[in-house]
């Protein structure tokens, strides 16, 4: 298994991406693979992440933080709309970061699920 096997994560950025291929850089064939399985299962996808964070704005706030495993902060959005959607609207523009923190730590976990870590 090569490190192009990454890209084929559905909205991989190429920080992401060059972050994993160094986190995987002595595992072999066989713990690239089964990284990649685990971390797939848990990883999520950018754009689900801002369209939850649109939905928001017009329905209930809060989705994409109880996806992202901010259940405190989803339930404060939904208590406060949003916090009056400003914190809703801020979590539309950041998402990247968002999504990138906490598919970071989930890669992070999932090497230590598999003890490669």
């Amino acid at each position: 298994m090569n490190d192009l096997s990454f890209a084929i994560l559905p909205g991989v950025q190429h920080e992401e991406l060059l972050w994993l291929q160094e986190l995987t850089r002595g595992y072999t064939a066989e713990q690239k693979h089964q990284f990649l399985s685990v971390y797939q299962g848990r990883r999520k996808d950018p754009q689900t992440i801002l369209i939850c964070c649109l939905i928001g704005l017009i329905g209930p706030a809060g989705i994409h933080r109880f996806l992202l495993n901010s259940i405190g902060m989803g339930v404060l959005y939904i208590f406060t709309i949003g916090l009056c959607w400003i914190g809703t609207i801020v979590d539309a523009i950041n998402y990247n970061k968002l999504t990138w923190e906490y598919n970071k730590k989930a890669a992070l976990e999932s090497a230590a699920l598999l003890g490669l870590q």
